[in-house]
């Protein structure tokens, strides 16, 4: 991903909350022959070994059977919105689209295990509905298994991570707290959300 120094994020812990905040990610994969990418919801786990994420997909699902030649990329998007020309006191200026991107690299591992693939789904369940955990739980072995019989679980384990928060820190702080002024008039929560994070970072005077 093109991303010049200024739009990279070096702070790690801010790269994996972001990740784990925007969990509906796109996977690509086939390289080196045919592409396909899925939209899937995923879990990122860092662990003493390295970063991880796991991810499901249906069995049908063809792109599952190209896992084993090529990296893969998931590819996690944040808040983004246009910002207008209209917006800056300069007269000389073009529109823009503003975003946060993490692009996640890695290799993929299937997981066979049967107790690892419902372990994974508990941890999906347990992360995006706490509540209805203990149903899960109660489900009946053949018919999780069953459930289990149509999709296939995996992990990519990160080899590199790309960063691109583009959030006009090439245009100044003055130009940021104009277009962050705007973005916060709107009635669209993305574009609210993307206002924060430009005054998260916004530049040195």
């Amino acid at each position: 991903m093109y991303s010049p120094p200024y739009n990279q994020i070096q702070e790690r812990a801010e790269v994996l909350d972001f990740m784990r905040a925007h969990n509906f990610a796109l996977l690509v994969t086939g390289t080196g022959g045919t592409l396909h990418g899925s939209h899937l919801p995923v879990l990122v786990d860092e662990t003493e070994s390295g970063l991880a994420i796991d991810l499901h997909m249906a069995k049908n699902n063809p792109q599952w059977r190209e896992f084993f030649d090529d990296e893969v990329l998931v590819v996690f998007s944040g808040p983004h919105a246009y910002i207008s020309p209209r917006w800056y006191e300069a007269k000389e200026r073009v529109p823009t689209w503003n975003y946060a991107a993490v692009h996640a690299y890695g290799s993929v591992t299937v997981m066979d295990d049967p107790e690892s693939r419902r372990a994974a789904q508990r941890r999906l369940v347990a992360a995006m509905d706490p509540q209805w955990l203990p149903k899960f739980d109660a489900l009946r072995d053949q018919y999780v298994k069953d459930m289990l019989g149509g999709i296939v679980n995996f992990r990519v384990t990160v080899t590199r991570l790309e960063t691109r928060w583009k959030l006009s820190q090439n245009r100044g702080r003055r130009e940021q707290e104009l277009i962050i002024a705007e973005l916060e008039k709107s009635g669209d929560s993305v574009e609210r959300a993307l206002a924060a994070l430009t005054r998260k970072h916004l530049v040195e005077e």
